[in-house]
């Protein structure tokens, strides 16, 4: 008790401790930061005043910070956390080239166990204990001394007054530096360490709280209905892919051969498909939501999805899951988590893809009336695990990296393994076609695969995804979509399929794509978003615009 005790006479002050655990902080803990911010602005006798300014100012910005956070009974609480925090950050800035925002927290809060071991390596031990337990201990032991509530605060308010002084007077000082450096870099801001993720952590703890809020559930295509003319059932896939890139797709033109059984399938690729988010936790919503993309994170928490339309029009709906979960979007549908043995029959290290596909034949004949949409969401490409996506009988390119710590492997030994887990992809959306079409006599069939965000394997000393979209690299965002159709699906026009095959479309097509799969009238369908419009002939209606309707006799 004694280490965490206020001293009268001896000891730092509150004042003292902030300005230490700030300096050491830019220190060590602002490698990334100061790494690329000398990639862009090399040292000379132009740029190093520049430069030293720069991290006065986040130092200083850090001081203000932890200077309205920390007050007596709060400072070593807060400083010990924040360092052992920032010594987290530190690691997967400097391995990974990430940037620790809102979304990055969100995806966090969403991880598993398993997924959490995946970034379990001896690296991340010695930067914790180095950066973060080290220095925590330091903290904890240090005497603190305690002048009186009058003297501290003064005491605050001086240290908080100058140090403003001082970051405003550095900013005008080097205005010409500041003005291109805050409108043109703004990745080099996001990672100041701790400054940008206690911003982001502020603003993450604000969207959780506005979204436990009790706002009612916007209800979404509340005229949604499948129209009595419709007499023939739909049996659609809808496999939601996981950290796939387009870019590695060889029907989009790879050289590699990693769609060798796809590409004998007669599928269509849009090789020009843009993620709304760059997690999991923000694409997968956001792709089954109405105008996902221009949706806030409670804005989609609070309104109603594809999956809530579909079965209020009679769709029988089943979301099976081999990764986290759905990140909200089943939670009233049907949903079966086949992570495990139990449940999933086809496990090894890990439980597969695969084994989402069992049983799903007697789940289509318990349901005979209405039509079907079964969505799989994988494990897919998760990274950095990129060997453990798949199995052994997959390992094509060799040598695949056989670490999680993705600095132990080369650049080609990564690539290998992520494109072996691309493979076994290939595999199990042939597998998910083979099963539509023995179904093929009694419904029309068809199967639409597309990742939620795409990942980045070194390019730039960038790994893994998360990005803030603003920023993010076109690895994180371009990813592949693949669609099949069976012999009786609605005479889809190959032609007119393949002139569509370069034409740039995102999450936000999904929603209507799907709506038009099943053939479902409702003012929220908007046949231009439809990947499959012009693709097949009218049927009942066509739109003039996005906002008129015009019935045809």
């Amino acid at each position: 008790m004694k280490r965490f005790s206020f001293s009268a006479v001896t000891g730092f002050t509150t004042n003292t401790l902030i300005l230490a655990v700030t300096a050491f902080l830019l220190a060590f803990s602002n490698g990334s930061m100061v790494r690329r911010v000398l990639e862009i602005y090399p040292l000379s006798t132009a740029n190093a005043p520049a430069v030293l300014s720069l991290v006065l100012t986040v130092g200083g910005v850090t001081v203000l910070m932890l200077g309205l956070l920390c007050f007596k009974g709060s400072t070593k609480p807060v400083l010990i956390t924040l360092l052992l925090l920032s010594s987290l950050a530190a690691y997967f800035m400097d391995n990974y080239g990430v940037i620790i925002s809102d979304d990055m927290l969100r995806n966090v809060a969403h991880t598993n166990t398993a997924e959490a071991l995946d970034l379990f390596s001896l690296k991340l031990m010695v930067y914790i204990g180095l950066l973060g337990i080290a220095p925590a201990a330091a903290v904890a032991r240090v005497p603190v001394q305690w002048r009186g509530w009058r003297k501290e605060s003064v005491a605050r308010l001086k240290l908080l007054g100058i140090t403003l002084a001082l970051v405003i007077g550095t900013v005008l000082l080097f205005g010409s530096f500041y003005a291109s450096f805050l409108r043109e870099h703004k990745e080099l801001r996001q990672r100041a360490n701790p400054v940008y993720f206690m911003s982001s952590a502020m603003k993450f703890a604000r969207q959780s709280f506005e979204s436990t809020s009790n706002r009612p559930m916007v209800v979404v295509g509340a005229d949604a209905v499948i129209p009595p003319t419709d007499l023939t059932r739909e049996l659609v896939i809808l496999v939601v892919g996981e950290t796939a890139r387009a870019d590695h797709f060889s029907l989009n033109g790879y050289e590699r051969d990693t769609n060798p059984r796809l590409r004998q399938l007669n599928v269509f690729s849009a090789s020009n498909f843009q993620a709304c988010g760059t997690s999991t936790a923000v694409s997968v919503p956001c792709m089954f939501m109405l105008d996902g993309e221009t949706k806030s994170t409670l804005e989609i928490n609070k309104q109603e999805n594809l999956l809530d339309v579909l079965q209020r029009s009679g769709v029988n709906v089943l979301w099976r899951d081999n990764n986290s979960d759905s990140k909200g979007v089943a939670s009233r549908v049907q949903y079966e988590d086949f992570r495990s043995p139990k449940i999933n029959p086809v496990c090894d290290t890990e439980c597969r893809d695969e084994g989402m596909l069992a049983g799903l034949q007697q789940y289509i004949d318990l349901h005979p009336r209405g039509d079907i949409l079964i969505v799989l969401h994988q494990m897919g490409n998760h990274g950095p695990a990129y060997y453990k996506r798949y199995p052994p009988a997959f390992e094509k390119f060799k040598p695949a990296c056989k670490e999680s710590d993705l600095s132990r492997c080369s650049r080609e030994e990564i690539v290998n393994a992520y494109d072996n887990a691309i493979l076994y992809t290939d595999h199990f959306l042939a597998k998910a076609i083979e099963l539509l079409k023995k179904n093929d006599s009694r419904f029309e069939t068809a199967l639409f695969y597309v990742s939620d965000h795409g990942e980045s394997l070194g390019e730039n000393g960038i790994y893994l995804h998360g990005m803030p979209k603003s920023i993010a690299p076109e690895a994180q965002l371009h990813v592949p979509a693949v669609m099949w159709f069976g012999r009786n699906f609605h005479a889809v026009t190959p032609s007119a399929l393949r002139e569509k095959s370069k034409m740039r479309f995102s999450h936000d097509n999904v929603f209507h794509t799907i709506l038009g799969f099943f053939e479902i009238e409702s003012e929220t369908y908007r046949p231009l978003k439809d990947i499959l419009n012009e693709a097949k002939p009218a049927k009942k209606q066509v739109y003039a615009d996005e906002g008129t309707r015009t019935s045809l006799p």
